[in-house]
């Protein structure tokens, strides 16, 4: 009975091991019946590269990638992209197995330059900045930012005062200092950062350096699209919850209500001695003379008694 469970169980092993083996043969079929044949090797990053590392032989390998889908500016052979004589250097950060592209290193021979970043038709330029506008040195390379202004400027009655105004929106930052590539979040302060721009950008930044003081807001991730109507803050906006488009005249008066009201000085003549002069005296009318009348006072008794005499004719 042992002997027979024995022969058994080996019987059903050998038809295991036959079972295994025919579905790994038939799976391993499928799997290559269903790679497609047009297959290209590409280069891929074989370890993270950073801004300005050379690029080496162990820092490339090879994968298979559809021909159909290979992205313009990929290396297909190691000869191509790793000239013995000629490094090449990456310009931008290159993450683990990213396809290696021709415009994220330099030409055959060429250094890492900040000029390579650039797009067609942009500019770099350097900003005076310090630990305030520069947020402290949060701001990383790569990270985009808006260019704020603050300066004086000439109102009404000739009064001027200080205004904010956004030069310019969504810019991106190549380096801050000599920092071209982000040191893992870190802040790190800096006393220049270099802004990608346009010409007409780049007059802007040359001419608002000159006239104010410039400082750099930062801005989120992905809200280059989707910038607000940019407005003029003056003194007259110092206020919560006020705020509008800049106006000469209301911001005259607002910084007349902060100075004192200035008194025009106006010399005074000696004064001149003042004569009294006395009004004409209106001589008083004289009194008409009396007429003259003669009279007899007669006495009866005791009760006296006059009667007046003469007078007749203008006579005594």
């Amino acid at each position: 009975m042992k002997r027979q469970s024995l022969f058994a169980v080996g019987i059903a092993v050998f038809f295991g091991l036959i079972a295994v083996f025919l579905a790994n043969t038939y799976l391993s079929a499928g799997r290559a019946s269903a790679v497609p044949q047009d297959m290209v090797r590409v280069a891929v990053a074989a370890a993270p590269l950073d801004f300005g590392t050379p690029l080496k032989p162990e820092h490339v390998r090879f994968i298979n990638y559809p021909k159909d889908a290979l992205p313009d500016g990929s290396f297909t052979s190691a000869a191509e992209l790793l000239a013995p004589d000629k490094k090449r250097v990456a310009l931008t950060p290159i993450a683990l197995n990213e396809v290696i592209l021709a415009s994220k290193i330099t030409g055959p021979g060429a250094g890492a330059s900040i000029a390579a970043l650039l797009p067609a038709g942009h500019r770099a330029v350097s900003v005076r900045i310090n630990d305030v506008s520069g947020v402290a040195g949060f701001i990383q390379p790569s990270d985009t930012v808006d260019v704020l202004i603050t300066r004086q400027v000439v109102g009404a009655n000739s009064n001027s005062q200080q205004v904010t105004d956004v030069l310019l929106q969504g810019t991106r930052v190549i380096a801050m200092g000599q920092r071209a590539k982000s040191d893992a979040g870190k802040p790190a302060v800096a006393k220049t950062a270099t802004l990608e721009v346009t010409p007409l950008e780049a007059q802007k930044l040359a001419l608002g350096q000159q006239v104010g003081d410039l400082s750099l807001v930062l801005r989120k991730p992905g809200e280059e699209d989707d910038l607000p109507p940019a407005q003029t803050v003056s003194l007259a906006d110092l206020r919560y919850g006020v705020g509008g488009i800049y106006r000469p005249q209301l911001a005259s008066t607002a910084m007349n209500a902060q100075q004192p009201a200035r008194v025009p000085y106006t010399r005074l003549a000696a004064p001149r001695p003042q004569v009294r002069r006395e009004a004409p005296r209106t001589p008083r009318p004289t009194p008409a003379a009396a007429p003259i009348r003669n009279s007899v006072e007669v006495v009866r008794g005791t009760a006296p008694t006059s009667y007046e005499v003469g007078g007749f004719g203008g006579g005594r």
